[in-house]
């Protein structure tokens, strides 16, 4: 039988569910309530949280077993590859190095032709947003990479915990 996940494994399991579900919930609310388009590489950095999430969920449905642990494990490493590319589009936005050169638009609706030409670009080097000089790429890897280290640590902690 299962032992019941507890303590500092627990809040590996909710670290793991929360960090990406908060993040991915803040860039709908940037992009739907605020207007900031994604770029490409904004696209980049929500498919590990959207990875992140779907693991962790699995992870809860098995919690208490070496599934559950080793989907934490995944979910973490989702959530660190997620602040890896934020990195490197915060680097590009930067201008510390240089990105991908091309640039997206949004949907192509009806008239293909039409929604490409009035189509405003969406640049991977112009940070739409900062505060405090930090972009959304930059808060991304600095949120998913301290949570997805964190989580690991917690996780490690409780398994040793478990042990003794």
């Amino acid at each position: 039988m299962a032992e019941p996940v507890k303590g500092p494994e627990l809040t590996a399991y909710l670290l793991a569910l929360l960090v990406p579900s908060a993040l991915i919930l803040a860039v709908y609310v940037a992009q739907y309530g605020f207007g900031l388009a994604p770029c490409d590489m904004c696209w980049w950095q929500r498919y590990p949280h959207f990875a992140a999430i779907v693991l962790a969920i699995g992870a809860f449905a098995a919690r208490g077993t070496t599934l559950g642990g080793i989907l934490v494990v995944l979910a973490a490493t989702a959530i660190g590859v997620s602040g890896a590319i934020g990195a490197f589009h915060a680097g590009v936005e930067y201008g510390w190095w240089q990105g991908p050169t091309a640039c997206s638009s949004t949907g192509l609706g009806n008239d293909p032709l039409a929604s490409i030409m009035n189509a405003p670009l969406i640049r991977c080097d112009t940070p739409a947003w900062t505060l405090f000089g930090v972009s959304l790429a930059g808060f991304n890897f600095l949120i998913s990479a301290a949570s997805a280290a964190l989580t690991l640590v917690l996780l490690s902690r409780g398994k040793k915990g478990l042990s003794q």
